[in-house]
């Protein structure tokens, strides 16, 4: 993908990240999926599409909660990822390769559409009527975003030190705990009902923040093999020399409802 907005036009393939994504970004914690739960959303008798699903890590951990699943990404390295584990552990999840703007079901097909990690990957002005008009009267949107604090936790603030010196176009840096962005279409189609920002410690070893790491836009994803190649080198001496064999990073959770205006 090449954007303008992100990472100074610098291209990125998740695609090269899949078998990384699909062993190391499985790290939502249950404080994540109960909030989704206490919206009354994902669960039994709904039909639910995830928009950017990557390896379907929200359709997988959701599933037992009884709702119908969709799921899409950009990258058919994804969705092959998506599908062996959806497949090992039993469930039945349908899982296909699509940009999020050439998405197209009937109208009012899904109760809930969800967008995990990707809101900034879209063009809005196409996405937002259309998930508006994929769902049914009173349906909601959910952006969901989870992030890790630099400035409040010294490993993840050298880390993302190591990064930049190998991609300093990469421009996810410096996060801080606030609201996930709702791009200004959606607010045309749909209504603002709620944004919440909550902290969590998130358990890591080296090797699962190593592989987190890797797996990211700025690393796997966005680095040539050469740089890729340092950055593996000098990230895992940090880690040997800063961080004990476990430890938690400090991240936030940040979630926007939104429904639709029908």
């Amino acid at each position: 993908m090449v954007i303008k907005e992100i990472d100074d036009g610098k291209p990125f393939d998740w695609g090269k990240t899949s078998k990384d994504y699909a062993k190391y970004r499985d790290i939502y914690p249950q404080e994540f999926y109960d909030y989704i739960l206490n919206l009354g959303l994902c669960k039994e008798g709904q039909k639910v599409l995830d928009i950017g699903t990557g390896t379907g890590v929200l359709p997988r951990h959701m599933y037992k909660y009884g709702a119908s699943w969709t799921g899409c990404d950009i990258s058919e390295n994804q969705i092959e990822q998506a599908r062996e584990l959806a497949k090992e552990a039993g469930m039945d999840i349908d899982f296909f390769a699509s940009k999020a703007e050439a998405v197209a079901f009937p109208e009012e097909t899904f109760d809930v559409i969800t967008a995990c990690q990707c809101i900034w990957y879209f063009d809005h002005e196409v996405t937002a009527p259309n998930f508006a008009k994929m769902l049914s009267r009173g349906g909601h949107f959910l952006i969901l975003y989870m992030g890790w604090l630099p400035y409040e936790d010294a490993v993840a603030g050298k880390s993302e030190e190591i990064i930049l010196k190998y991609n300093p176009a990469w421009n996810a840096y410096g996060d801080k705990v606030q609201p996930v962005w709702v791009p200004d279409p959606y607010l045309s189609y749909f209504t603002l009902l709620s944004q919440k920002q909550f902290r969590v410690d998130i358990p890591f070893t080296r090797e699962g923040w190593h592989g987190r790491m890797r797996a990211s836009r700025g690393v796997g994803a966005g680095m040539g093999p050469k740089e890729l190649a340092a950055w593996d080198q000098e990230h895992m001496e940090m880690l040997m020399q800063s961080a004990p064999e476990s430890f938690p990073v400090k991240h936030y959770v940040s979630i926007a409802d939104l429904q639709v205006k029908k």
